[in-house]
């Protein structure tokens, strides 16, 4: 059994994981974006859920508004962004079938676990 008390501090952190999956939190101030034309895990859906604050997702070319409760399925290979378009931290919980990243936060390579 593996626990932890989350912190969500500001930025990406990884916070847990195995073999089949891996847990990550986000935190975003006003007016940040994490991902781009070019983000993408080739390996890995990741299932990301909104704790606080508002934003857009925009997946593969399309938006979407995100708000307290949002649950987004990114599937692997879908281009994706994710901007805080609110006045507060955008907190997200993210997770990661299976793991997209190593322990310290760098991208895993497609069929490759950390």
């Amino acid at each position: 059994m593996k626990r932890k008390n989350l912190r969500f501090e500001n930025g990406f952190h990884v916070v847990l994981g195995n073999q089949a999956s891996q847990a990550a939190e986000m935190v975003l101030p006003p007016g940040d974006a994490e991902g781009g034309t070019e983000n993408r895990h080739r390996g890995a859906d990741q299932w990301l859920y909104v704790l606080s604050g508002t934003g857009i997702a925009t997946v593969n070319g399309e938006r979407y508004r995100l708000g307290e409760g949002s649950l987004m399925l990114i599937e692997r290979g879908d281009q994706h962004e994710i901007r805080n378009t609110g006045d507060c931290p955008l907190r997200t919980l993210n997770f990661y079938v299976p793991p997209a990243y190593t322990g310290d936060g760098e991208e895993l390579p497609p069929g490759r676990s950390g």
